[in-house]
Order: structure tokens, then sequence, then C-alpha cells
């Protein structure tokens, strides 16, 4: 194989790993959600914070549960409880930008966590919701991608 092939194949598989894994928010340990337990949003209707003691991995990031159930619920369907948009701001990601959120803007809508940047961005995001959730799904893959 020449330099050139073993470039490009290099190249390839590089570009497939970084597709491969997801643009997910997470703090500079891989704690995704401010160490919030991601079930808990769906089973309790609450941002619970989690446990250090009860995690699980998921794309590169770390997950934490307030309890040992939510966590084998987590593992056994992890798409069904990752927050939409990797945890970044839905109303960012309508825009085709990628920024971090507040907790305490969650909410669960269409059976998915989706958070914003402050309360202010999320009531902007809240009166054009469903065009915005539209905007936001075509932009994520590309942004995915590029994180």
């Amino acid at each position: 194989m020449t330099h050139s092939l073993r470039f490009i194949a290099a190249f390839t598989l590089l570009s497939l790993a970084a597709q491969a894994s997801a643009a997910v928010n997470t703090d500079d340990n891989g704690l995704a959600l401010s160490g919030h337990d991601p079930v808990a949003f769906f089973t309790l209707g609450a941002a619970v914070q989690g446990k250090s003691s009860i995690t699980a991995e998921h794309e590169g990031a770390t997950y934490q549960f307030a309890k040992t159930a939510h966590r084998d619920l987590f593992l056994a369907s992890p798409e069904r409880y990752l927050p939409a948009y990797g945890g970044y701001c839905g109303f960012g990601a309508a825009k085709g930008k990628l920024f971090p959120v507040e907790i305490d803007t969650w909410q669960i809508t269409g059976g998915r966590l989706i958070l914003n940047y402050n309360a202010e961005i999320k009531a902007q995001f809240d009166a054009d919701i469903d065009a915005l959730i539209e905007r936001a799904d075509a932009n994520w893959p590309s942004l995915n991608a590029s994180e």
C-alpha cells in the first residue's frame, strides 16, 4: 500500500470514529447533566442529583443516578433517557449552535428530555416549541458531527 493510500485509509477510519462518537455536554471530568439522574426526570418528574457511587458510562460521558434501579433502567434503554441534543441547549440547537444549559430549564417534550440555556431562552423556546424542535432535529446531525 502506498503512503497516500495509507493516509487516506487512516483519515477515513479517524473520520468514521469521530462520526461514531456523539456530542455530549459534559464537564471537564466527563460528567453529563451536571451529575443529575437522567431517569429521575422521567420517573420522578424532578431534577434529582445522582450519587457519584452509582454511575454508568455512555458515549464517553458519565451519568450519575440516585438509585441503582435508575441506573439499571438507563442501561437497559439509554436512548429512552438521554437528553435530546446531547444535553446541549434545545434553542441553541435550533439556531445551529451548541450552548450549555441550566438544569432547572428541563422539560419532557414528546417523550424527550430537553434543556435550555436559561429561563429566558426556555420561554423563547416554548413560545414556538414545535418549529424550534423541528429545526433543532434538522440541525442536530451536523452539530453532533462537529463536536
